[in-house]
């Protein structure tokens, strides 16, 4: 999975980018359910660049959302 496509799943799913833009290659997003607060943190070059599994994976665990969303 390409970094713009899981960005795109989590902010369909209410998370916001909380790092200025251009401020540093690690973003972190946010997001309120349930009386929780998630956060992800996101680091990548470019939008194109495809996610190692084991970063996904640790950045899904941290969303709290359920890894069907993230499937193809």
């Amino acid at each position: 999975m390409k970094y713009r496509r899981f960005i795109k799943i989590i902010e369909d799913n209410g998370f916001e980018c909380t790092t200025p833009a251009k401020a540093t290659s690690h973003r972190k997003y946010t997001a309120r359910r349930d009386g929780r607060l998630y956060v992800i943190t996101v680091s990548y070059h470019l939008l194109s660049d495809e996610i190692t599994p084991g970063t996904q994976s640790s950045m899904i665990r941290q969303s709290g959302l359920p890894k069907k969303l993230f499937r193809k």
